[in-house]
């Protein structure tokens, strides 16, 4: 009977461990997917700064052109 638990608890020992390193890839998976996110959308407000930024300096310089006519 001992012999019967010391080979199940050698058996639930390393089912145990099993599970818990496939929990752990699953958390870090989620975990890189959620950074990939953040760098996309990071780039994404950059690019948009980036443009806004752009866009301001042409009208910046247009109303100095159009006030150097006047």
């Amino acid at each position: 009977m001992s012999a019967l638990l010391l080979t199940a608890g050698r058996w639930g020992g390393i089912a145990t461990i099993i599970v818990l390193i496939i929990a752990l890839l699953k958390q870090l998976i989620a975990f890189i997917g959620f950074i990939m996110f953040a760098i996309k959308a990071a780039l994404v407000i950059a690019f948009i700064g980036l443009m806004l930024l752009i866009v301001l300096t042409m009208l910046r310089g247009r109303r100095r052109n159009t006030a150097e006519e006047l």
